[in-house]
């Protein structure tokens, strides 16, 4: 579904963040990225997004490519990114929140159909529809994240540390709504720091280290690998 081959980007000039960065997550899948705070992993999913410009290397979808399109582009292709600290807005409602994630879509059938799995997927979001986004718990402004993300009915949809901040309970919670996501034949691309969470769901992962790829393997072969184990799984 999604393939990154030798690319890197920079912010300016002189700080290269992404450094020959190869990667492949599968069609139907849940892929993870690990790494800890300055890995590079944000950096990553924005480059994916058309957000950072690529200086080397190639982005593909589906096998067509991808990273010399803008990210409003990329969202039409098919990828939708649920960005790190939700970047919701705090005076829109519910509603008005999901009808956001919706915009490229106007036919009214779909996005009723968007909305039946959303709210099935979240049913305290239907319950609060009505409620202005800011006045939402930690765990509901996360699901309200993924919620405006599947609303543009993604083929892949992007995680940028979906537990960040969130109670144990919440986070649990989080995951298990990632599952049942990709259970509905949606793509995940999951960059995340909790290891244990993360491997446990996924089945291919990424360790990012210095903006850099450290190591990879499926999610048995990580487990076992002295890097995650020792960085990610002490305790």
């Amino acid at each position: 579904m999604l393939e990154l081959q030798d690319v890197s980007a920079r912010y300016d000039p002189k700080v290269t963040v992404l450094r020959h960065v190869s990667l492949k997550a599968a069609e139907g899948q849940t892929t993870c990225v690990l790494g800890s705070n300055g890995a590079g992993k944000t950096t990553l999913l924005k480059t994916i997004m058309g957000l950072i410009p690529s200086r080397v290397g190639a982005i593909r979808l589906a096998g067509e490519p991808i990273h010399h399109l803008k990210a409003h582009q990329i969202v039409r292709r098919g990828l939708a990114v649920v960005p790190e600290q939700r970047q919701l807005f705090p005076k829109l409602t519910v509603a008005e929140t999901l009808e956001l994630g919706a915009y490229k879509d106007a036919g009214a059938v779909i996005v009723r159909k968007r909305y039946d799995l959303v709210f099935g997927l979240f049913p305290v979001l239907a319950e609060r529809r009505r409620q202005l986004s800011g006045t939402l718990s930690g765990g509901e402004l996360g699901m309200l994240s993924i919620a405006r993300a599947l609303m543009a009915g993604p083929r892949m949809i992007l995680l940028d540390e979906p537990s960040l901040g969130l109670a144990p309970k919440a986070v649990s919670r989080v995951f298990r709504t990632i599952q049942d996501i990709n259970r509905q034949g949606i793509s995940i691309l999951l960059i995340e720091q909790n290891a244990k969470k993360s491997l446990a769901i996924a089945s291919y992962g990424y360790v990012m280290q210095k903006g850099a790829i450290a190591a990879e393997g499926d999610v048995t072969a990580l487990r076992e690998s002295e890097i995650v184990r020792r960085a990610y799984l002490r305790g």
